[in-house]
């Protein structure tokens, strides 16, 4: 069967994920997984591939199947494929990217925690082609599902970490996406969340919260698709509750 014959059988049952105009993902180590994984032979020196990646453009399907790699290398770090994280994965993607499909995500996902993933070849690809407000968001749902089990273990906290230098995101911003998840063991998360110390002043938290809020509103997302941006207005609906967790605390009107 040619090239093109297989590429529309991967369409044919992948499209969800594969679709909305994949470009930069379809080379690179992602590139490699997608098409070993579900029976693809990916030419790399095919000319629509050099196409994508010349043009540095970043589309809908490209984050996705970022997501879907990272999760996979998120999910095995300890060894252990945790009934919570998988059903939070699931969880996430139904919510979030639809449920039509879900099913053929959750397929890609398992093909893929079969693979051995080196996360920071891939990092480095997703790193090179999206902008800084979506490696935050990709960041926010790997931590969705980290947390699932309501502890994130030391092998899963170093990959985040790994994952997040790649990126280039800075300390203050990793420690505010995972802030809200500590909530019962940090009396300072809604400080964290903000991105400030306990020691601030009304008008600094005030600040701050527009930074915040400015910085993971989900416009920010645009071109990334309507299923995209509403995952990221989670982690701005956290944002707005953190700064109403310190008015509150603090009697701030």
């Amino acid at each position: 069967m040619c090239n093109g014959d297989k590429l529309k059988r991967i369409f044919m049952k992948y499209g969800k994920w594969l679709g909305g105009g994949i470009g930069w993902a379809f080379g690179g180590p992602i590139g490699a997984l997608i098409g070993f994984l579900i029976g693809s032979v990916i030419d790399s020196g095919d000319d629509a591939d050099s196409a994508h990646r010349s043009s540095g453009r970043t589309r809908p399907g490209d984050f996705k199947i970022s997501f879907l790699v990272l999760l996979a290398c998120v999910v095995k770090a300890d060894g252990v494929r945790k009934p919570e994280e998988m059903g939070m994965a699931r969880k996430i993607l139904d919510a979030n990217f639809g449920a039509s499909g879900t099913d053929e995500a959750m397929d890609i996902l398992n093909r893929l925690l079969q693979e051995d993933i080196d996360e920071t070849q891939v990092a480095w690809q997703i790193s090179r082609n999206l902008n800084y407000s979506s490696k935050l968001e990709l960041l926010h749902l790997l931590f969705e599902v980290a947390y699932a089990d309501g502890e994130v273990c030391q092998s899963e906290m170093t990959i985040l970490q790994r994952i997040a230098s790649i990126f280039g995101v800075s300390s203050v911003d990793f420690d505010a996406i995972r802030a809200p998840y500590t909530k019962s063991t940090d009396a300072d998360w809604a400080y964290r969340a903000l991105g400030i110390e306990r020691s601030a002043t009304d008008e600094e938290i005030k600040k701050a919260y527009r930074k915040m809020a400015m910085k993971y509103h989900p416009d920010k997302l645009n071109g990334l698709g309507e299923d995209v941006k509403k995952a990221g207005a989670e982690k701005f609906r956290a944002v707005h509750e953190a700064y109403e967790h310190l008015k509150k605390e603090r009697g701030m009107k």
